[in-house]
């Protein structure tokens, strides 16, 4: 663990917070956190740990001591190109190596990084760096034809390209790259390098990160995290789930979207542990990487479990190396948890969190001497952090124990606030509070449970429908292997609730079959009114089924193969 000098103590001052009754064994409830910039996390871990295995990429491995190395040239590289505190650095990638380098060579220049999802087209890519400012870019070769396609809407000056086999320890042949004014490749790049960095970081007040989020529900905008949100929330994590250097994580979910980022990127580098890169999701690579590589930890969103537990090869592979896996990004199906727990052997862990707070907020306890899994529950405030449920309406009111309300946290991992949106701010942030947006509860014992999203709560007449809980019903017929429900508009009741289905492979059932199913499980005012059987439904990059990209879809129908 990061070395405690120069530190602050955060913790929750009230004893009357019902969670620290139920609190998990061995887990601190007061923690420290190190008041340095994110990037002393590398600095310490390759001082302490030089030869533990940072990364395994493709059948190659690097050092914490060659990594540690290699930021340092990226960083020297940076301040000799010119880029100065304070600026904006652009990653272009999926989960490489270089995402690494660059990410921690950014940060040791005084640089701010904005990831962009590989999955972005032109409009989105050009919107992210024109408002972040970037001016420069780390790309791979194949999505750099769309960097050039926007440049000149930016205010790009420089890219450097790579190879996603560029680290493998058998990289293709190599290729020339063409030659382009202020173009580099990474590995000329990296010899570039003459200065090195002199900058002094605040790590309350200077920035990290512009990461965008809201992309969903609306123009994309930038949570401004400082060194001090990102750090503090990887020291919380990794205390949560027992984290040491033995642990092998699996880093499936994207780096550049902040779940993976720092579960599976800066928690392992805290914990000096190794990392199993996956560039992109594919069942059957990721069994063969659990058993090849003794995962002992992996983080992903409730679709990459389900995927996984209706991959036909499933019982070929030996999985009981997991210790515990966490799920995030949208709500975990009681039975998927259920199933893949009595695979495993391990915990499945069901935690939440959002961008504007770096982004774990809770987390179901990661102990196996605890009798029971709140199924259902994303569990306990992890160390640092308080919570409490508001009124809905005006997010003024604090709700007793059973009632249900606006989730709202406060803690050390909360945004400044959204990059040059003061406005939609003082939405969100209230006296040091972050309102969430989701409708949850708590119980008597300081466990809380979503209900759901307060903007896709469905108005059926004069009721409040949640898709959650119809999905969660949808979850438990055995042919139903992804779903969602979304509040269609329907002038006379307002909204109805429409499914959107993927059956498991070699599965047949009905849509009328599937409806049936559910309305005999549910008060009449949630039955489902519509349902459609697709072959897959719109993903996020974090595995997040796009509830409102199909709901634009049914107000705004077009052409479409879903």
């Amino acid at each position: 663990m990061i070395n405690q000098t120069k530190a602050e103590v955060s913790y929750i001052t009230p004893e009357n917070k019902p969670w620290f009754k139920n609190w998990p064994n061995e887990v601190p409830k007061t923690l420290i956190y190190p008041q340095v910039p994110l990037f002393e996390v590398l600095n310490q871990t390759v001082q302490s740990y030089p030869k533990n295995v940072a990364i395994s990429y493709l059948g190659r491995e690097i050092t914490y001591e060659e990594l540690g190395l290699l930021s340092d040239q990226f960083a020297s590289a940076l301040v000799s190109l010119g880029v100065k505190k304070g600026d904006c650095v652009a990653i272009f990638l999926p989960n490489v190596p270089q995402f690494i380098i660059a990410y921690y060579g950014i940060l040791k220049a005084g640089a701010v990084l904005t990831a962009v999802s590989p999955l972005h087209r032109e409009r989105e890519v050009e919107h992210q760096l024109a408002d972040s400012e970037a001016q420069t870019i780390v790309a791979l070769d194949s999505l750099f034809p769309v960097v050039e396609v926007v440049w000149q809407k930016t205010k790009l000056t420089h890219a450097i390209v790579t190879s996603i086999d560029e680290y493998a320890k058998t990289p293709a042949q190599k290729q020339s790259l063409q030659k382009k004014p202020n173009v580099s490749s990474f590995q000329d790049f990296l010899k570039t390098g003459t200065q090195k960095p002199k900058v002094t970081v605040d790590p309350a007040e200077d920035l990290a990160a512009l990461q965008y989020t809201g992309g969903t529900t609306g123009t994309p905008k930038a949570a401004m995290l400082t060194h001090k949100n990102l750090i503090s929330n990887a020291v919380s994590f990794a205390n949560w789930i027992k984290g040491t250097e033995s642990d092998n994580f699996l880093a499936a979910l994207p780096m550049f979207h902040i779940y993976g980022m720092t579960t599976s990127l800066n928690v392992p580098i805290v914990l000096a542990s190794k990392m199993v890169l996956i560039p992109k999701f594919d069942p059957a690579k990721v069994l063969e990487t659990i058993q090849q590589h003794k995962v002992t930890v992996y983080c992903g969103s409730p679709t990459m479990y389900s995927i996984l537990l209706a991959n036909p090869a499933l019982s070929k592979y030996d999985l009981t190396s997991i210790r515990v896996c966490i799920s995030g990004a949208s709500p975990l199906p009681p039975q998927v948890q259920k199933k893949f727990m009595e695979i495993t052997g391990g915990l499945l862990a069901e935690g939440y969190g959002l961008t504007e707070a770096s982004p774990v907020t809770h987390c179901s306890p990661v102990d196996k001497t605890m009798k029971t899994v709140r199924v259902g529950s994303i569990g306990l405030p992890i160390p640092g952090t308080d919570a409490k449920i508001v009124d809905a309406e005006t997010g003024t009111k604090t709700l007793a124990a059973g009632e249900t309300g606006e989730l709202a946290v406060t803690g050390p991992q909360v945004m400044k606030g959204y990059w040059r949106r003061p406005d939609e701010t003082a939405l969100v942030l209230r006296d040091g509070w972050l309102l969430t947006g989701d409708i949850a509860r708590m119980d008597e014992k300081g466990y809380f449970y979503i209900t759901d999203r307060k903007k896709d709560l469905i108005k059926y007449k004069d009721y409040s429908v949640y898709p959650r809980e119809i999905e969660d019903v949808l979850y438990e017929h055995p042919a139903v292997k992804l779903c969602v429900v979304i509040g269609k508009p329907e002038s006379a009741v307002g909204e109805i609730p429409k499914a959107f289905v993927v059956l498991k492979d070699g599965m047949a059932v009905s849509e009328q079959e599937l409806v049936a199913f559910v309305n005999g499980k549910v008060a009449p005012y949630k039955a489902i009114r519509e349902l459609e059987l697709h072959k897959e439904l719109p993903l996020s990059s974090a595995g997040k089924v796009l509830r409102r990209s199909l709901r634009d879809e049914e107000i705004n129908p077009r052409s479409h193969n879903l």
